[in-house]
């Protein structure tokens, strides 16, 4: 069995690039596998490894500048959902690409999971979902609002070009682990949107604590590793990733006519070439050639 930590912190890395080596190093002493981004702006990722290991990264994280409090989420897997580590640095720890948005300036009212239910409930409150389109796909809560965005860059276009239905309303927003709506609300505050609040802890929070039967979310939550979802209690979900377009499917899709292993799926069979497709099959051939002599490709999801 697996640990795996979910995270982000935002504070001010003065050189991101110094951190990375050590963190890299901590992360493969102890058998973590994973993303980490590192950023002027802070740190975010998942990491999965034995519990001894996922400490030591804790630990080592915490202890980066202005990094004390982080707090993250836990679950576990089965196998190792990650085939590799990756230390990257990029500008932003999650892209907006809005250069006056500043969690760190303010963010919305952070709700806690066992407070949320009540909160959607109110006829003055619209519920916005801040995920990308393939994400809400497979679940979401009832009743949000899902701004079918491709890209988490694309939502300030379209608020701006939707902000009107929402005049005089209450705005509660949710994401997987909360670091997107740390940067939606921020940016909705600067837009003068008044009453602004978000889920503390994301979907992951929320599935983790509050029972089934007192849930308003139907579906599984898409996650960024091997497990490609989860559902109540943080359980692994029936979804698996097309290796094409890296969108989730249900068992159901995989019976499609469209769909083949690595190549291609009923979303994305219109969007490649054949001699895209072609380049896939290798790369399955080669990926299943690796997993015969017992080792990882490269090109592994």
């Amino acid at each position: 069995m697996f640990t795996v930590a979910a995270l982000y912190h935002f504070t001010r890395f003065d050189a991101p690039a110094d951190l990375r080596e050590e963190l890299r190093d901590v992360c493969d002493a102890g058998g973590v596998k994973g993303t980490l981004l590192l950023a002027e702006e802070g740190i975010n990722g998942t990491i999965a490894g034995p519990r001894a290991g996922i400490n030591a990264a804790l630990a080592h994280i915490r202890a980066l500048p202005g990094c004390a409090d982080l707090e993250h989420k836990e679950s576990t897997a089965e196998v190792m959902p990650f085939a590799r580590l990756k230390v990257r640095l990029k500008r932003e720890i999650v892209t907006m690409g809005q250069p006056d948005v500043d969690p760190q300036a303010g963010t919305g009212h952070y709700v806690a999971p066992k407070d949320w239910n009540a909160l959607i409930a109110q006829d003055d409150v619209v519920v916005i979902d801040t995920r990308n389109d393939y994400e809400v796909a497979i679940g979401t809560f009832d009743g949000a609002v899902d701004p079918q965005t491709q890209s988490f860059g694309e939502f300030p276009a379209w608020w701006q070009a939707n902000k009107d239905q929402f005049e005089g309303k209450k705005v509660a927003m949710f994401c997987t682990g909360g670091i997107r709506c740390e940067k939606s609300t921020n940016y909705l505050l600067g837009q003068g949107v008044e009453d602004v609040s978000h889920l503390k802890g994301g979907i992951l929070k929320y599935l983790e604590e509050v029972p089934e039967e007192n849930s308003t979310w139907s579906g599984s939550c898409f996650v960024f590793d091997g497990r490609v979802s989860v559902g109540h209690g943080l359980k692994e979900g029936p979804h698996t990733l097309c290796f094409a377009c890296r969108r989730p499917l249900n068992p159901e899709d995989e019976t499609r006519p469209e769909y083949e292993a690595g190549v291609s799926c009923h979303r994305c069979i219109g969007e490649y070439s054949d001699t895209d497709r072609d380049r896939f099959r290798m790369r399955q051939k080669q990926i299943a050639l690796a997993r015969a002599r017992g080792e990882t490709h490269i090109g592994t999801p």
